[in-house]
């Protein structure tokens, strides 16, 4: 039998504001780097009243980054400077490769009565950091759903499960981001690369993930060890849901402020100095699959 991986840290993800004034959980971020190299950050931004997120993610820049938007509930009204724009409604994903720069905003929508996702930041390596930016975005019907023996349920935003592909592509990092589920009582083992870094986030129900602790459960973020081959989730009475992603490390300095991540602090500097002189934009974005203009 594969040689499950343990928690290497648990932590609680805790509330804190972003944007305008969104209040959302950051489960990991700038404090916690390197540990979830390939990724810098993710956000839980479910929310029960409309007062804690309309106000939203008014216009900001990326540089040297990815950000994957995926939705619950509700939905994200987003623009850039270059008059792309587009909605991410329930159950869809946008994958955003911002390379060598975006200018955009996010809005997040309630639909009857209701509005929650989450946002990964996904590092870029020093020789795709000024990357043609461009946008990847997956309908939530296009979002393959796999259903395994047993009661469990995977959504696959990228990688592989069963033989099943996400339909996010062509990622520098080989990341994997799925949405598993499991029945009360349910269990799941999925194999983690050699030398990949792998992580879960529990945000309904709870799950034991390693024998030597006890139930994890909603806003449960978990960092496993390099031992071990698979990760393996045992659903309590009320079953789990939590994100899965794994990914290879870069190893690379980073030099992060703000929304824009780089190597060196130079880098940094020459951004925001981009920035301010309305510089910041190389190459038009452009959806997956359309070449760039110049």
């Amino acid at each position: 039998m594969p040689a499950d991986k343990t928690i290497l840290r648990r932590s609680t993800s805790p509330a804190t504001r972003e944007g305008a004034g969104v209040l959302l959980r950051r489960a990991f971020g700038y404090h916690d780097i390197p540990l979830f190299d390939p990724f810098l950050m993710l956000d839980d931004f479910r929310a029960d009243w409309p007062e804690d997120y309309l106000a939203g993610f008014p216009w900001h820049p990326h540089r040297g980054i990815e950000t994957v938007t995926y939705m619950l509930a509700g939905k994200i009204e987003h623009g850039d400077s270059m008059g792309h724009a587009g909605t991410v409604d329930a159950g869809a994903v946008q994958w955003m490769t911002a390379g060598s720069g975006i200018i955009h905003q996010e809005m997040p929508q309630p639909v009857d009565g209701m509005m929650g996702g989450f946002q990964l930041w996904v590092n870029l390596p020093k020789a795709h950091k000024m990357m043609d930016p461009r946008y990847q975005e997956i309908p939530a019907d296009e979002v393959p759903v796999v259903t395994l023996p047993g009661g469990v349920t995977i959504n696959i935003i990228c990688g592989n499960v069963d033989g099943v592909a996400g339909p996010v592509k062509d990622l520098v990092a080989e990341p994997e981001y799925l949405d598993i589920a499991l029945d009360p009582g349910a269990r799941y083992s999925h194999p983690v690369r050699p030398g990949y870094m792998a992580a879960a986030y529990v945000f309904s129900g709870s799950a034991q993930f390693d024998e030597r602790r006890g139930p994890q459960a909603d806003h449960s973020m978990l960092l496993f060890g390099d031992e071990g081959v698979v990760v393996t989730a045992r659903a309590g009475p009320e079953g789990v849901r939590f994100l899965f992603f794994s990914g290879k490390p870069l190893r690379e300095p980073i030099a992060w402020g703000g929304p824009i991540v780089m190597n060196t602090e130079a880098e940094l500097k020459q951004a925001f100095a981009d920035y301010k002189n309305k510089t910041f934009i190389r190459k038009r974005a452009k959806p997956a699959g359309v070449p760039a203009s110049g």
